[in-house]
């Protein structure tokens, strides 16, 4: 199974909040995930993310998409 760090979306029409989760690739944006590690509000500007259930995925070979890399970074999370 290839566990995959994403955002799934949650919120109002036109009002987007996300969450940033650890998910098996093959399932769905919105699917059950494995592991809930924070959440991200672009229309307050807002990212907290539990840095302590990120590195563990990431040291367990989860891969983040280019979105989560960029919020892992931005909380310098990851180099």
């Amino acid at each position: 199974m290839a566990v995959k760090l994403r955002l799934t979306r949650m919120g109002a029409k036109k009002a987007p909040f996300y969450r940033v989760v650890a998910i098996d690739e093959r399932k769905a944006r919105d699917g059950q995930y494995l592991d809930n590690i924070g959440y991200y509000d672009p229309m307050k500007d807002v990212i907290n993310i539990n840095s302590e259930k990120a590195t563990y995925w990431l040291g367990v070979g989860a891969q983040p998409t280019d979105t989560v890399r960029a919020l892992l970074k931005k909380k310098e999370i990851i180099k």
